[in-house]
């Protein structure tokens, strides 16, 4: 077996990505697999009587090699998917599956951890909590259940996994498969700056000219700037088709009988559990609790968005009267339309923008900002890594190691589409204790040449900034024990940190310090600036009504019965809101990954909204003393929350910072929409 897979022995502590081969994985996978099993075996089966030490600190430790294992090929999984490790996948998750049934229903465990539990209140709050978490996990794995009930836990468990790792292939595929070759005389209205970028997407394809594919960074631009409608209709059509069975591949890739069975599985397993449903069951430890304060919250926003989307949707549809364009407007017309009255309402053009943002330029912005919050400071350092485009740094504060930190940021087929933050590993203070290696995925428009500056549109630089706030979560992280390290928080309070630091990204002395024109030097103009913040919030009522479309037809899954039929389900929760044809789900179900790739952000989807009523109000606290950047602020942010992880319940973690519960107001006032 490949050692490395388990004793990284590269550059600071990275594993050596160019000594590991796909054939490594299943031998190290077995192994590492057969070790968990034993040392989990050996806790349930220990004749001592329960104490957190011979119980609850050594299920900390148990899964070590394993974890390190999958860290590893997950992450190539996502960013450089190729065949063999798709099959892996379909390999790996229903013996993972089994593995977590069998520890995670376990009665030895579970009576083991009750044991501990019911003497917490003389363990060190750190220790506390990690037993009462040990303890909850277990119940809600169904170690309480017998007899058949358990079996069929175990079987909903073992199928669960099965069909969410088939969903994400088949969302990848058709992303992957699907190209749009765009004629030298159909690239009106196109800006260079995109022209390049599908020329490099057609060049990485060994394809002459230029093409649109279903990666965000090229599709969204252009359906934003294409003159020619019917190529722009083509291209969302395949978009929207992605799992669907009408995608690049066809029945082959259909998700829609996948979500149906997984939405079925998710209620029984949740019934079986003593809940109503899968949504009562699962919002049960996050911060909202029920789906009533779910629903109130959306519907709170969804009323001024709809108005603010409706007063739009009049105006665009008399631009595209004007353009010749009869009938209602569609999907593929709303882009085009709202960019050209962004730039008319905002005297606003994204092309003077670009090349103010390089993705150097914004990367060394989003250093400024955690070195003026946090004192951490980024040195660069070569590694192999799994490919030449993911960069890598040292991060410090006052000389000490803080983390590794992997950068990830351009587009490629085999890599999974969207953005997020993982880590190859937590930090932790057990035994010598270890800092964290974290990592960052985006899938930005590459250069068309290698050397050559690439940019981002206003979008991207949230993202890259949103995705870094993720990663302050796990570098400024500072518990003992790994599972409640990070961002293992509370999933409608962990996008807290994200969204939060997209705030500093706006602020007119970041820009000016960092937003400078490839060529000149110069920095962006203070009026082009004013037009741009302003122009942000331009187009509020379609981001925030595609937004809460998604996140109530997700709740709307896991309320009740579920549906025999989820795109009917869809369908009619859409017709209850009269949610404006034009403005699609942004993300629908045959490619809703969030919701069907895993259980993370089901009946979750919320979550982003939820946070951001949090990181408005957390922004305000530092907008409130004068300075943005104000050092004691930000050292109760880290001290109270950033460096806290899941050490206590996320609402206490959020009054200790703030003293108070937040508002809705502060959101729609940030969103434009108050």
């Amino acid at each position: 077996m490949n050692s490395e897979l388990t004793r990284w022995t590269g550059p600071e502590g990275l594993p050596r990505f160019d000594l590991i081969a796909d054939t490594d994985m299943a031998p190290a996978f077995d192994r590492e697999l057969a070790a968990a099993e034993a040392a989990m075996e050996a806790i349930a089966a220990n004749p001592d009587a329960p104490t957190f030490a011979n119980t609850v600190a050594v299920m900390e430790v148990a899964e070590e090699g394993l974890n390190r294992v999958l860290s590893i090929f997950y992450t190539l999984a996502n960013v450089d998917s190729n065949p063999a490790r798709e099959a892996l996948q379909r390999d790996f998750a229903p013996r993972l599956a089994a593995y977590n049934s069998k520890t995670g229903m376990d009665p030895r465990l579970y009576a083991r951890v009750k044991a501990v539990a019911a003497t917490a209140d003389t363990l060190p709050p750190e220790d506390r909590r990690i037993t009462e978490l040990a303890l909850r996990g277990l119940t809600r794995s169904g170690a309480g259940l017998e007899g058949q009930a358990r079996d069929r836990m175990a079987e909903i468990r073992a199928r669960m996994a099965v069909l969410t790792t088939q969903f994400s292939q088949n969302v990848l595929a058709d992303e992957r498969d699907y190209v749009l070759r765009v004629p030298e005389d159909r690239l009106e209205g196109l800006p260079d700056w995109l022209l390049r970028s599908m020329r490099a997407a057609a060049k990485e394809r060994d394809i002459e000219g230029q093409v649109v594919t279903l990666s965000r960074s090229l599709i969204v631009p252009f359906l934003e700037y294409a003159h020619d409608r019917a190529l722009r209709e083509t291209a969302f059509r395949a978009w929207a088709a992605r799992g669907s069975g009408q995608g690049a591949g066809g029945e082959a890739t259909n998700n829609l009988p996948l979500a149906a069975e997984i939405l079925a599985l998710r209620n029984e397993r949740a019934r079986l559990l003593g809940y109503a449903d899968f949504a009562a069951f699962k919002l049960e430890p996050e911060m909202a609790g029920t789906a009533d304060r779910v629903a109130e919250l959306l519907g709170q926003v969804w009323k001024p968005a709809y108005k603010r989307a409706a007063e739009d949707e009049a105006k665009l549809t008399a631009m595209a009267r004007d353009d010749g364009v009869n009938g209602a407007l569609e999907p593929w017309d709303w882009r085009l339309y709202a960019e050209r009255l962004r730039r008319r309402e905002h005297d606003f053009d994204a092309d003077q923008v670009k090349p103010y943002l390089t993705l150097d330029a914004m990367l060394e912005a989003m250093m400024d900002v955690a070195y003026r919050l946090f004192r951490l400071e980024f040195q660069p350092f070569d590694a192999p890594l799994w490919s030449p485009d993911a960069r890598v740094w040292r991060i410090t504060r006052d000389g000490h190691l803080m983390a590794i930190f992997v950068g990830d940021y351009f587009a490629r087929p085999s890599k999974r589409s969207g953005a997020w933050c993982s880590s190859l590993q937590v930090q932790h203070k057990i035994g010598a204790g270890q800092r964290p290696i974290v990592v960052n995925v985006c899938n930005f428009a590459p250069p068309e040449q290698p050397g050559a500056p690439a940019f981002l549109s206003w979008d991207d630089a949230r993202t890259l900034f949103h995705e870094f706030g993720h990663a302050t979560h796990h570098i400024l992280s500072d518990v003992t024990w790994p599972s409640i390290s990070g961002t293992s928080v509370a999933q409608d309070f962990v996008e807290l940190p994200s969204q939060l630091y997209e705030h500093w990204l706006e602020q007119p002395a970041v820009l000016d310090a960092h937003a400078r024109h490839h060529r000149t030097g110069q920095p962006l103009p203070a009026d082009l600036r004013d037009r741009l913040l302003a122009a942000g919030k331009a187009d509020a009522g379609f981001a925030t009504t595609e937004y809460l479309e998604s996140a109530l037809v997700d709740l709307a899954f896991h309320r009740g019965d579920p549906p025999a039929d989820a795109m009917a389900r869809q369908a009619q929760v859409l017709a209850d809101l009269d949610a404006p044809s034009a403005i699609p789900m942004r993300h629908a179900t045959p490619h809703f990954s969030h919701v069907f790739s895993g259980d993370s952000y089901a009946s979750g989807y919320y979550s982003y909204m939820w946070s951001e009523v949090m990181d408005a109000d957390a922004f305000a606290a530092f907008e409130e003393t004068g300075d943005i950047f104000d050092p004691a602020t930000a050292r109760r942010l880290e001290e109270t929350i950033l460096s806290r992880g899941g050490s206590a319940p996320a609402d206490q973690l959020w009054l200790a910072f703030r003293q108070r519960m937040p508002g809705v107001d502060a959101l729609l006032r940030g969103r434009g929409l108050a």
